[in-house]
Parts: structure tokens; C-alpha cells; sequence
């Protein structure tokens, strides 16, 4: 090809290289576009979105006291060593995979006339931002976004990705009003391929509602910043009606050319093959083993998000060899869950996770007779969600369905507030904290509320922990390597501006909304 090239040069001459534009197009493969339409931009964005969070389950199970290490070695994620490789997704897959490419599928989708595509980027951007400043803190967006432009983008501060977030929000929510006809080409589509919307197949009104519910979240995580109860609940009456509205992927068999579809909780991807339970989580299900949350009475998820020998394992602890014999196929009992299908799914937000927000913000508001009825709703919600029935793994587990007489029971029982005086905050924390399993969220509620013993009794500090943190819990991840690597002015600055001598020190420091 070089050959042919060069002596195409020499026989036209320099003079007439404009016409040699075609000849030239040789080497432009059609099968690696250099440009592309809304339709096949915002699958991507929207898959690596939420990957971004599975990537950070990969941490914050351990830091929520989801999981253990079978067997923790000196350094631990349980034990609270965390490393900048920690963030190193969360960071990447916002600002390169799913957010960085948003402009770029932006300027086509308001070139041709498809608002619904644009509504789309703003929410999924908002998203992003959300997720990666609640588990970073600051981070760039001003300066973000311009690739070759600026490699070492300012970070801004969390109290402005916040007011960005929100504002991005309401954008989208506007754009997602549009008429349908306004759209120049469809949402979404099953032909030739599935293109365009894969999170709510082109409904335009569950983005909308999807907008709402991330709104209601970041709203609530401000209750040191003020009582915003009330504008909660508004966003709340706005939100998710029903499980079917919930934001989450399906995953999937991984058929060439496509890789790493499954769960990153699965089996195949196998993240997990050194851990177990933490008998935190333990005893909120299983009534019959001591230190038991709620006493006698074993939660009909116990089987479905466990098995029935599952005992769980302290932080830092290794588990008895008694406990080993137990686990499945002598590898983890953590793969035998309803979370752990290689085929399941992973939620970023949901319909029983809002009715615990409703819950929450009802509560602080004085309005106990509603926050009962959102409690009791989110329970029902959750365990619907993952009662149907099913199998998972090799050999197969089977997990029970749940039918409504179990659910009632349940719901019925000492672990259920049954009367709005009874009903505390703790109440509504446990139950949401069970609800929320490995959801990096739920080590956003862990730290809004200080670990309180109060409220999560069964934390515990984990044997042999990171002695940097000097005894503290855990506020905030590392920044990402790559940046440390490519933009270590900005990554400086941030351990100046909070006064941190070390990694140990810095992860200890409380994020904005964590401050009054």
C-alpha cells in the first residue's frame, strides 16, 4: 500500500494532490467509523454510566460492610487500605466512557433535531457527576470534557457539581417534555440492532421520572446542610411509581465481539472468590444466630440474598475453617445470591430505594404516618423485587419465590415498625441498608450518618484496620491513578486544600455535604 501510495504521488505531482483525495480514502476502514449517529452514541454512554458504579461496588461493599475477605491479607480493602487504583474507574469510565462522550453525541442529536437524545446525555451526565462526587468529592467539570484541549483540568468543588447536577437535571427533564414529534429519529429501536435508548426503550416519561428520583436522592444527602424534607418529597411525588420505573442494566451473555457483559458480582468475572458475607448483613436476615438484628425472626430474603449457612465474618477477621467447610463448592458463599447471577442485573436507582428516601424526609418533616407507609412500601417493594423465583451457578442454587403470604408475615413481624409512633430512624435505615445490597449508595447513608452505632449496631471497626486513619471511619475514595499520573497539580491541591498528610489521612476527611 506505501508503494502505491508513493508512486500515485510522484506520477501526479504536487500540483494535483486535491485530486488524489479519493485514491487516499483506501485507508478508511468501514468498519471503524470515525463519526456516528445519537442512536448507536448513547447505548454506550448509558451501559458505562452504570458501569462506573459497578466498578465502585467493587470497593464499597467492603467499605459498607456488605462483604469480607475470607482470609484479609496485611492490606485490605476491608481493613480500610484503600489505593488510588480504587478510584481509578469510578474516575475513567465518567470522564472517558459514558459523561466524556456525551458532547459528542450532544452536538450531532441538536445538529439534526432529536432533543430526546440531548435530555438523555444531560441525565446520564448528571448521573455520572452524582455518583463520582459522593464517592470522590471535588472533580473537574468546568474544564472537563475538551480532550486534547486541556489534560489537567481545575476540579471544582462538590458544592458546585452539585448546583451542576441539578441544573443538568432540570434540563433534561425539559428536553424529555418535548413532543415526540419534535424527534428526528426514533429513541429507540429494535432494527436492524437495538439502538438508541437501552435504559426505558424510548419513554421518554420514566427518564423524566428517572430525573426526578436522582433529584430526590442528591436533595437528601444535604440534611446537614438544612432541613430539605419537604422539597424532597415534592421530587418524591415526582419520581418512580412502581419497580418497573427502577434505573438498572440487564446483564448478559458475553458473545463476541462483546466482552464483560455479566455481573461483575457473577461467578465468571469472578471479583468475589475471596469473600463472604459480613455477619453485619448476616444478622439482619437470619433471627437465629446470636447477636441477631431482629431476634426469631429470619427474613424470607435470607435464602435468596444468602443461603441458609451463611454466618458471615467480621472485617479483618478470617473466616473459622468450621465456616469454610460451609461455603459453596469451597469457593464463596457470596455466589450463590440472588446479586451474584452472572445474568442479573445492577441497579443504579430505584423504586424501593425512593420509597426509603420518601421514608426518610417524611420522618424529618414530623409526618411519621407517612414515612410508615413509604417504610413499609420500600420492605414490599424489595422483597417483590426479589422474589420471583430462579437459579443460579454451578451446580445450580435455587432461590424460593416469595408469595404475598410471606411478605405480609414479614411485614408483620418485630423486625417491622407497626405504628408511627413506633417508627424510628433507625427503623427505616436498617430496612433501607438490607434493601440497598452492595449498592455503593448505601456508603453515601453510612456516612451521612457517622456510622452511629445507634443506628447500624453491627458495623464493626474492622481487626487490624489501616492504622493511617487513625481509628476513623472511611469519607471519601482516593483520587483516581491516572490522574495522580496525568494531572498531579490538581490531585495535590486537593490534599492541601483538607489538610491531608497521607492517604490514610485524606480518605478521613468528610466530603462537603458531610459538613454542617
Amino acid at each position: 500500500m506505501k508503494r502505491y501510495l508513493f508512486f500515485l504521488g510522484l506520477l501526479l505531482g504536487g500540483g494535483a494532490l486535491t485530486a488524489c483525495e479519493s485514491y487516499l480514502d483506501v485507508n478508511t476502514d468501514p468498519n471503524n467509523p470515525v463519526s456516528s449517529t445519537p442512536n448507536f452514541l448513547l447505548p454506550g454512554i448509558i451501559s458505562q454510566g452504570i458501569q462506573t458504579q459497578m466498578f465502585t461496588s467493587l470497593t464499597t461493599t467492603y467499605l459498607s460492610e456488605y462483604t469480607v475477605r475470607k482470609s484479609p491479607p496485611g492490606n485490605s480493602t476491608d481493613q480500610f487500605y484503600l489505593t488510588n487504583a480504587n478510584s481509578t474507574n469510578t474516575f475513567n469510565n465518567n470522564f472517558y466512557y459514558s459523561a466524556g462522550n456525551v458532547p459528542t453525541m450532544t452536538a450531532v442529536a441538536e445538529a439534526e433535531g432529536s432533543p430526546y437524545y440531548v435530555g438523555a446525555g444531560k441525565i446520564i451526565t448528571a448521573m455520572d457527576l452524582a455518583h463520582t462526587t459522593d464517592m470522590i468529592g471535588d472533580i473537574p467539570y468546568t474544564e472537563a470534557f475538551k480532550g486534547a484541549a486541556n489534560y489537567t483540568p481545575k476540579y471544582d468543588s462538590q458544592e458546585q457539581i452539585y448546583a451542576t447536577v441539578n441544573q443538568l437535571l432540570d434540563e433534561g427533564i425539559t428536553l424529555m417534555q418535548a413532543p415526540a414529534s419534535q424527534e428526528f429519529r426514533p429513541f429507540y429501536s429494535t432494527s436492524p440492532s437495538i439502538s438508541g435508548d437501552i435504559l426505558y426503550q424510548g419513554n421518554a416519561g420514566r427518564w423524566i421520572r428517572f430525573a426526578n428520583s436522582l433529584k430526590a436522592r442528591q436533595l437528601n444527602h444535604l440534611t446537614r446542610k438544612g432541613n430539605n424534607a419537604q422539597q424532597v418529597l415534592d421530587l418524591v411525588d415526582k419520581g418512580f411509581t412502581s419497580s418497573d420505573d427502577d434505573a438498572q442494566i440487564q446483564l448478559q451473555t458475553a458473545i463476541a465481539p462483546l466482552t464483560n457483559t455479566t455481573n461483575i458480582f457473577g461467578p465468571t468475572r469472578a471479583n468475589y472468590g475471596t469473600s463472604t458475607f459480613s455477619s453485619n448483613i448476616i444478622k439482619y436476615l437470619n433471627g437465629n444466630i446470636p447477636g441477631a438484628a431482629f431476634p426469631g425472626v429470619v427474613d424470607p430474603r435470607f435464602t435468596i440474598m444468602a443461603t441458609s449457612s451463611s454466618t458471615g465474618s467480621d472485617p479483618g477477621v478470617p473466616v473459622p475453617d468450621a465456616t469454610r467447610a460451609l461455603l459453596v463448592n469451597n469457593v464463596t458463599d457470596f455466589y450463590s445470591g440472588w446479586y451474584a447471577r452472572d445474568l442479573g442485573t445492577f441497579e443504579v436507582i430505584t423504586y424501593h430505594e425512593l420509597k426509603f428516601i420518601e421514608a426518610e424526609a417524611a420522618f424529618r418533616a414530623g409526618n411519621k404516618t407517612r414515612a410508615l407507609t413509604a417504610y413499609k412500601a420500600g420492605i414490599r417493594a424489595h422483597m417483590t423485587k426479589i422474589g420471583k423465583g430462579g437459579t443460579n451457578g454451578t451446580p445450580p442454587v435455587t432461590f424460593p419465590v416469595l408469595t404475598t403470604a410471606q411478605i405480609d408475615a414479614y411485614l408483620s413481624s418485630a423486625a417491622v415498625a407497626q405504628t408511627a409512633d413506633q417508627l424510628t430512624m433507625k427503623n427505616i435505615m436498617e430496612q433501607k441498608y438490607i434493601a440497598m445490597f452492595l449498592n455503593p449508595e448505601s456508603w453515601t447513608d453510612l456516612r451521612r450518618f457517622d456510622y452511629d452505632p445507634t443506628i447500624y449496631p453491627n458495623l464493626r471497626y474492622p481487626a487490624s484496620a489501616n492504622p493511617e486513619l487513625g481509628g476513623k471511619w472511611p469519607r471519601r475514595m482516593l483520587p483516581g491513578a491516572t490522574e495522580v499520573m496525568y494531572n498531579p497539580q490538581a490531585t495535590t491541591k486537593l490534599f492541601s486544600d483538607v489538610g491531608a498528610t497521607s492517604n490514610g489521612d485524606y480518605v478521613t476527611k468528610p466530603l462537603w455535604w458531610d459538613q454542617p
